[in-house]
């Protein structure tokens, strides 16, 4: 019996699917450290370059603090993950696949469906934009034969370390080894998002945005400070030579109640001024904030239009083209995510049998990242190009991907174009018939010889089309004449204008005198519908 690999080559043993490792070796890393408390521009130069060593759990436990402590950034990050879920997603065979490989697509497209939530399996992995890795434990269970993914686990950040040293390898911290424990093969979805390129400690979006947070932290702090004390008047006591200190403390205190409950008791003597308070606004520190959050937007979604408007600067157009800048990195994280399915799915192949088919042949889940098309516009510029142009080069199939349409599969039933009704069905029993006149109904066909001259002229008709084009051609005929001995356009026109009583209009009169006897007549058959 071959052996079960990874894509990596690992060796997967069947026995570890049964269990989850992280349940042996992070029972004590169930409590999170907040560095953020305290966090100063000294303290985090030092929780970055121990990053940069392999110890993640820090800088990780800040990322996460990140997160909960500043909404817009919060924000910012659920707009580009969960724009995610609302791409259409579908496993797709290889090009040219063999039999062999179809029925690989067919049993990963069964197993996906087995699987409790693929949504939440997107979310978790593109969790890898800001932290640069997102590992999930997979959890088994076997239905007869055949391995199923049950469900995936997001496994907190800091339970990881790195070796940069070794290929950055992503280990799990099992309080034993100084190195961590290697991830068991076939147990871990694994997923490194580039943000940002470099090894995982510094690929991840927080790197950057973990200093406007910083500055912004300042900033509020400065704020709430500012709007403590804004309009208060300054309050200044006096105290004699020799004032014990223990006296003055007690003056102190009596002075910041006087500011803060207006209340103080002081010794009788105790001399108080109040100075006007120094005008000034909060201006600098809310600009320093708007500075911070939009730097934070363009790090994240690569623009600010779509997320803020001032009422300067945010005009339609700019909106458009930061909007398509949203698109680029949807796509870019898209098929980041495609990568992380792929080692998914070669897993359950390999654990399932499909273990030989090579890894660029084996299925593949692609999201659909096509902007959709305005299909009215759409479907007018096509008739143009083959009916108007000529164009003979179109492909149908091109038709279909540009549109989003999808192409039928098997007997799968398609729409038809609607058959126009027949004006004349219904003639004889719609017509009012004289009194005394009776009806009859044709009872049998007649067999028309093929050289009858009724049904010759018929046949020789000129279609009406051409008959509309050749009268038209004959009224325009005077202003093209004009325009091809080198006349202006009002000149043309003035020729037109003019010579309008002596145009040749009997053909178009004529044509135009059916039209209106067949609509007159269409009328009357439908009055009643």
């Amino acid at each position: 019996m071959s052996q079960i690999v990874d894509q990596y080559g690992n060796p997967i043993k069947t026995s570890s699917l049964k269990k989850n490792q992280s349940v042996d070796v992070a029972s004590f890393q169930r409590y999170v450290d907040h560095p953020s408390l305290g966090l100063t521009i000294r303290k985090l130069p030092r929780i970055l370059a121990a990053a940069e060593q392999g110890d993640l759990s820090a800088q990780a436990c800040l990322f996460a603090d990140m997160q909960e402590k500043d909404a817009h950034l919060f924000a910012e990050m659920t707009k580009r993950k969960s724009i995610l879920l609302t791409l259409d997603r579908n496993i797709e065979p290889p090009e040219n696949a063999t039999a062999r490989e179809k029925s690989a697509t067919a049993a990963v497209k069964d197993w996906f469906s087995a699987i409790l939530s693929v949504e939440d399996i997107i979310l978790n992995g593109v969790d890898a934009v800001g932290h640069g890795f997102s590992a999930q434990e997979i959890e088994w269970r076997q239905d007869g034969n055949i391995w199923l993914v049950n469900q995936l686990f997001m496994r907190p950040h800091h339970w990881f370390c790195t070796l940069p040293e070794q290929g950055d390898q992503l280990r799990l911290i099992d309080g034993v080894s100084m190195h961590g424990a290697e991830l068991w093969p076939g147990n871990w979805l694994i997923h490194r998002h580039n943000a940002r390129s470099g090894f995982i400690a510094t690929s991840g979006l927080f790197r950057v945005l973990v200093w406007p947070y910083l500055f912004k932290n300042y900033a509020v702090r400065d704020f709430a400070e500012f709007l403590e004390i804004y309009g208060m008047p300054a309050r200044i006591a006096y105290y004699m030579t020799g004032t014990s200190e223990e006296d003055r403390d007690r003056l102190l205190m009596s002075l910041v109640r006087l500011g803060h409950d207006s209340v103080a008791v002081m010794e009788q003597g105790s001399e108080v001024k109040f100075e006007a308070a120094a005008s000034g606004t909060g201006d600098t520190f809310t600009m320093m904030i708007d500075w911070c959050e939009k730097t934070m937007s363009k790090a994240i979604l690569g623009g600010t239009l779509t997320t803020q408007a001032d009422g300067k600067t945010s005009t339609n157009a700019l909106g458009e083209v930061h909007n398509e800048v949203r698109h680029d990195l949807m796509s870019s994280d898209a098929r980041q995510m495609e990568g992380m399915f792929r080692n998914l799915i070669q897993m359950m192949l390999a654990v399932n049998g499909y273990g030989d088919i090579p890894l660029h042949r084996q299925p593949r889940l692609v999201f659909d990242t096509r902007e959709r098309v305005d299909l009215d516009r759409f479907s007018n510029a096509v008739a143009v190009l083959v009916n108007g142009v000529g164009m003979e080069t179109i492909p149908v199939s091109w038709v279909h991907k540009k549109g989003g349409i999808p192409v039928p599969q098997g007997n799968e039933p398609v729409l038809v174009p609607r058959q126009m009704a027949n004006p004349f069905a219904s003639l004889s029993r719609a017509l009012p018939v004289s009194p005394g006149v009776g009806r009859a109904a044709l009872s049998q066909t007649v067999d028309i010889p093929e050289d009858d001259p009724a049904q010759q002229a018929i046949d020789g008709m000129t279609p009406i089309s051409d008959q509309i084009g050749e009268a038209m051609q004959q009224l325009v005929a005077p202003m093209i004449a004009a325009l091809s001995q080198g006349k202006t356009a009002d000149e043309v026109m003035n020729i037109a204008a003019a010579s309008y009583p002596q145009l040749d209009d009997g053909q178009l009169r004529a044509l135009l005198s059916q039209a209106i006897f067949v609509g007159e007549i269409w009328g009357r058959l439908n009055h009643d519908r």
